[in-house]
Order: structure tokens, then sequence, then C-alpha cells
């Protein structure tokens, strides 16, 4: 996959918040209803058709799922069907995570989604 960029969290993050990227999740529907990073469409991968996704004016597609394994497979998918920029985000979900990025989970005492924040530990 020597065309694929590996994305930090913290660069899908910004290049999100700046517009300039397509993220989507490949994880399953459940997944991405108790938890997922705002503003990702989800897609997921045994539903994938990488020659089905819309054009996004040159906008590089990010994919991401919860720990890299799918969104890559996905990747090569999209590769093979000649779609680019492509990049994926290294280290999937958990790694957003990790890095203490706000994403929406859902607030288990009434199902209502809410806006969440890991606090990474201390060094």
């Amino acid at each position: 996959m020597s065309d694929l960029e590996n994305w930090s969290p913290v660069k899908v993050k910004e290049a999100l918040d700046n517009n300039e990227i397509v993220l989507i999740d490949v994880r399953t529907p459940p997944e991405y209803m108790i938890e997922h990073v705002e503003g990702a469409l989800l897609m997921p991968m045994s539903f994938f058709k990488a020659d089905s996704l819309p054009t996004q004016d040159g906008k590089r597609i990010v994919l991401h799922c919860g720990s890299g394994i799918r969104s890559a497979k996905m990747a090569d998918e999209m590769k093979k069907a000649g779609i680019s920029p492509l990049a994926h985000m290294e280290g999937g979900f958990g790694a957003w995570k990790q890095a203490g990025l706000e994403y929406i989970g859902t607030e288990m005492s009434s199902g209502a989604p809410k806006k969440m924040k890991v606090t990474p530990p201390a060094a």
C-alpha cells in the first residue's frame, strides 16, 4: 500500500476540523452507535463497496476502525478501485481515545448521545 498515508489521530482531527478530509468509519453499526468520531461517516466493512463512495472534490478520504486492521483491508480495496487521495488513521478509534480527543459516546443512564473525552494518563 505504497500510496496509502498513515495519519495520527491528531492529524486526522486537525484535517477534519478544517474540512479537508472525509472520515469513514468501517466498524459495525452497533460499534458506531455506542461511540464514534463526530463527523465520521459510517460504511461498515461488511457492506463496503469502494466504487460506491461519493466523490469528494479532491478531499482525501481517511478510513478508520477500532484498531486499524479492518480499515487497512478496506484501504486496500479502495486502492484497487483507483480511489485517491487516501489515508488511514493509525491505531483506529482506540488511538483516537488514547490521544484524549473528543468523540460522541452514549450516556449509559439515558441512552442519549454525549460528547466525551478520555483523559490520557499522566506521563
